[in-house]
């Protein structure tokens, strides 16, 4: 049955060649994934298009230090409207005050200048007031996997990096990024003894970090730095963003190389949903440009308060301007319980990998369709309940069950400690057994 498709139940086992390639020593390398949007027209339509983990993969040097830039568009076009407002404000003036002397005119138009300012000011920071507020919490991450085969018969085969951004959310070093960011460095997969944690701040320091936690269904994780009295950025309230207000990005698009920049736009639509690897997230949509290497940054308000982890951006050719984030208010329950446990408390965990059995194999090898057990995790719900290697789970929770993505679906309706009958096929015969989720860590 070597043609199953293999699959972990809670996606531990990671390829490294897969996801992790030598770059060109003199290039980089974008990380692409494909995923599928849900259009609202009429039709129904499902849109495939090519989705950026906005991380950068490059094999040069390090980069001794960050740069860090920032870029005043923003604040040139609030110039523009503050002068126009001010222009068309005069000449309504001039017309009904024509009687006026032109001193007094222009008194009153300069402390009306003042007062169209001073309002612009209050609705929001500058963009370059923003990038003073926030860009010294924002970070360069970088994550190096070493090949384990890398002297193989005197053969230097070289390592892998992965560049990305990060938040510091504690000034005791807590940072928080993209599981996607600093996912090999994770203990549950089989490159973290390879892989070492490197994070650049804004004001040229650089050292090692800490991997505390991660979560791959929300793509968020929590990485620690050993230093003190760190900037921290302020958290803000996403639940009370408008569709039109005041977007700015900062991250390291393309690396260490472009550290700290800064791009605005606005906030573009919210909730929307994007499905990814079998996940949906639910994510706020900028027009702010967010590139590869951006992952982990900041998305920020007009206030200076960071209201979104900028996490992919959707990709197609003559499409720009379509960038997302992790809302804020998702995020902090994750990121709380990821610095508390390491983990998110509470998910059911049945304790299997296990392979789909299409029709076609079941056809072709006279067995059901649903997942073959390839192994069971010693001490888990699946271990308690009696579940085998070779079993065939068809049903759980009296559902039916095909894919692993079934199970999935079944469990996000459970919690862990409750208890399902799952349904299996052994040596022909059908078993119902008792299940106890245990929790997944």
């Amino acid at each position: 049955m070597s043609e199953y498709f293999d699959s972990d139940e809670n996606k531990r086992d990671f390829a490294f060649d897969e996801n992790v390639k030598e770059a060109d020593r003199n290039g980089q390398v974008d990380t692409l994934h494909e995923v599928k949007v849900k259009t609202k027209n009429k039709s129904n339509l499902k849109t495939y298009i090519a989705l950026v983990l906005a991380s950068s993969l490059t094999s040069s040097t390090a980069v001794g230090g960050a740069l860090y830039s920032k870029f005043s568009n923003e604040l040139k076009k609030q110039e523009a409207l503050i002068q126009k407002s001010y222009n068309d404000f005069a000449v309504e003036n001039s017309d009904n005050n024509s009687d006026k002397n032109f001193e007094n005119k222009s008194d009153n138009s300069s402390k009306d200048q003042d007062r169209i300012i001073k309002t612009a000011l209050s609705e929001g920071s500058p963009v370059t007031e923003i990038a003073k507020k926030v860009g010294p919490s924002v970070v360069g991450i970088r994550m190096t996997v070493a090949n384990p085969q890398s002297q193989f018969f005197g053969i230097d085969l070289g390592q892998s990096e992965a560049e990305g951004s990060g938040v510091i959310i504690s000034s005791d070093g807590y940072i928080m990024t993209n599981y996607h960011v600093v996912e090999y460095a994770d203990p549950k997969n089989n490159s973290s003894r390879n892989t070492t944690l490197e994070v650049f701040l804004p004001d040229d320091r650089q050292t090692k970090a800490t991997f505390i936690g991660g979560d791959s269904k929300t793509d968020l994780a929590v990485i620690k730095i050993d230093l003190e009295n760190l900037p921290v950025a302020e958290l803000g309230d996403s639940s009370q963003l408008q569709v039109g207000e005041l977007a700015v990005a900062i991250g390291n698009p393309l690396g260490m190389e472009f550290a700290g920049s800064v791009t605005a736009g606005v906030i573009s639509a919210l909730d929307r949903k994007v499905t990814t690897d079998d996940k949906i997230l639910n994510l706020i949509q900028t027009d702010a440009a967010i590139n590869p290497g951006n992952s982990g940054g900041a998305l920020v308000n007009s206030r200076g308060q960071v209201i979104g982890i900028n996490t992919i951006k959707i990709s197609v050719t003559g499409v720009e301007g379509l960038g997302f984030a992790i809302p804020i208010n998702d995020a902090k329950p994750i990121i709380d319980q990821l610095i508390m446990f390491g983990y998110v408390k509470g998910r059911p965990f049945i304790g299997i990998t296990g392979r789909e059995i299409t029709e076609i194999i079941a056809k072709q090898y006279g067995v059901p369709v649903g997942i073959f057990v390839m192994d069971v995790t010693v001490g888990s719900g699946a271990d308690k309940a009696g579940i085998r290697s070779g079993d065939i789970i068809v049903s759980l929770a009296d559902r039916e069950v095909k894919t692993m993505k079934d199970l999935d679906e079944i469990k996000k309706d459970y919690k862990a400690g409750d208890t399902v009958n799952v349904v299996v096929v052994r040596e022909g015969k059908r078993l119902t057994l008792e299940l106890v989720f245990s929790e997944e860590r």
